[in-house]
């Protein structure tokens, strides 16, 4: 097992597998994503186009891509993740905005979360962000498709440093599993000060 770290257009080679991994993750609880490679591909698109973004890549000599974490300059994401920043007043080049972390289940467990934080904190720490945000989806707790043992990550973020800011939420839309189109999901920030 390997971390590598990427930026910008050196993305490039691995977005078709980290676009297959991001499927396979997000299929599952608590986003119930039926992906596809285009819309996967467009995306990442974002973070291609970002010369200061940044792939933390778990790799492993047999199997390639086992895990990745993203993030770009708030500057250059969707503008879904943006408006609510601008709206609350931030000046959006001191932000930092980590895209998701996903990985293979059976790499869990390792440390592999905390390296993917650690590494994309430091990236945005030397291109000059003070604040590092993320979002996740909000579900029901009574969604008909929450699986009784599912654990939250509210705890291991809020060790990490970040708090839930229930001002800042957006919305961003993907078809889930059990639905025909694309819909709009709420989506919560948290938000850490370097």
């Amino acid at each position: 097992m390997s971390i590598q770290v990427v930026t910008g257009e050196a993305i490039a080679p691995h977005v078709d597998a980290v676009a297959e991994l991001r499927i396979r993750v997000f299929r599952d609880w608590p986003y119930l994503y039926a992906g596809s490679i285009d819309y996967e591909r467009d995306y990442l698109a974002h973070f291609q186009a970002s010369p200061d973004s940044v792939f933390v890549l778990a790799m492993d000599d047999t199997e390639g891509v086992v895990g990745c974490s993203t993030g770009l300059p708030l500057a250059d994401a969707h503008e879904a993740f943006r408006r609510p920043f601008r709206r609350a007043g931030y000046a959006l080049d001191r932000v930092f905005y980590f895209g998701e972390s996903v990985l293979d289940p059976a790499w869990r467990g390792r440390g592999l979360g905390h390296a993917f934080f650690d590494e994309r904190e430091r990236h945005a720490g030397n291109l000059g962000h003070d604040i590092t945000a993320f979002c996740a989806v909000i579900r029901p707790q009574d969604h008909p498709l929450r699986p009784p043992e599912y654990r939250p990550l509210d705890d291991f973020w809020a060790k990490r440093g970040y708090a839930r800011d229930e001002a800042l939420t957006t919305g961003f839309s993907w078809q889930d599993i059990d639905e025909d189109d694309e819909s709009d999901k709420p989506m919560q920030f948290w938000i850490k000060r370097l």
